[in-house]
C-alpha cells in the first residue's frame, strides 16, 4: 500500500510540475518535460522551441526554475537541461498551445482544428486527434473531434508511442479546452507487416580452369628431354 501511495504522489507531483512549466515557459514554446532520478539527484529535461528563453541571460531563468522546483515541489537536487524541439508540429504541447492561441485571437474553432490537423499530418505523423471543448456555438458546453490517419486507442503501441497534451484558454463564453493526441512516424505496430524483397542471386561467372602440372609430370618431361639429347649425341 505504501508503494501505491508513493507512486500516486510522484505522479501528482509530475503533473503539477508539468502544469507549472507550461504556464511559466509559454513564450518559450514549452513542449514537455521528462523527470528521472539519478544517484546524484533529479535529472530534468525541458523541451522547448526556443531554448534561449528557458536558459535566460547568464542562466538566470534556469537557476530560478531549479530553485522553485527544489523549494516548492520538493525535488531533490534538480539538474535541469534544455532540449530544442526539432519538429514542433509533432509535439502535442506546441500544437495545443497554437490552437488555444488561435481561439484567443478569435479564429473559429473548426478552422483552427482543421489547420492544426493538416499541419501535423504534413509533418509525417501516422495519426492525430484534436478535441476542442467548451461553449462552441451555443450556451451549452459541447466538444468536437478532428481525426486523421491511424490512431489506435488500446494495446501496447498507444501506451508506448502516443504523445498527449492538453491546454486551456479563457474566452468570453467561458473556458475552452484543447486535447491533442499524436502518433509519431517512428511508432511500430504489431499488426503492420513489412514485406522486404529478397535480393536477387548474383550470376555465376565461369572461371577458366588452370591446368596444374604435378611434380611427377615434370619429372617425366625432364627424363624425355634428357633421352632425346642422348640420342642426338650418339647420331653425331
Amino acid at each position: 500500500m505504501a508503494a501505491v501511495k508513493h507512486f500516486i504522489s510522484e505522479s501528482m507531483k509530475k503533473t503539477e510540475i508539468d502544469e507549472f512549466l507550461q504556464k511559466k515557459l509559454e513564450r518559450a514554446g514549452y513542449g514537455g518535460v521528462t523527470i528521472s532520478r539519478t544517484p546524484l539527484g533529479t535529472h530534468i529535461v525541458i523541451y522547448a522551441m526556443r531554448p534561449g528563453l528557458v536558459i535566460g541571460r547568464g542562466g538566470e531563468t534556469i537557476k530560478e526554475l531549479a530553485t522553485i522546483l527544489e523549494e516548492k515541489f520538493k525535488v531533490p537536487n534538480p539538474q535541469i537541461s534544455v532540449s530544442e524541439i526539432e519538429i514542433p508540429e509533432l509535439n502535442p504541447y506546441v500544437v495545443a498551445s497554437r490552437i488555444a492561441s488561435a481561439l484567443e485571437r478569435g479564429v473559429h474553432f473548426r478552422r483552427a482544428g482543421f489547420w492544426a490537423l493538416n499541419q501535423v499530418m504534413e509533418a509525417g505523423a501516422l495519426g492525430v486527434e484534436i478535441i476542442i471543448s467548451g461553449k462552441l456555438r451555443t450556451e451549452r458546453a459541447r466538444y468536437e473531434k478532428f481525426r486523421a490517419g491511424y490512431l489506435p486507442r488500446c494495446g501496447d503501441p498507444p501506451l508506448k508511442y502516443m504523445r498527449k497534451a492538453e491546454a486551456h484558454v479563457q474566452l468570453k463564453p467561458g473556458i475552452f479546452g484543447v486535447k491533442v493526441r499524436i502518433m509519431p512516424p517512428d511508432a511500430v505496430f504489431p499488426d503492420k507487416i513489412q514485406i522486404v524483397e529478397a535480393p536477387l542471386p548474383e550470376e555465376e561467372v565461369p572461371v577458366e580452369e588452370e591446368t596444374i602440372e604435378t611434380a611427377a609430370e615434370e619429372e617425366t618431361k625432364t627424363e624425355e628431354a634428357s633421352e632425346e639429347e642422348a640420342e642426338e649425341e650418339e647420331k653425331e
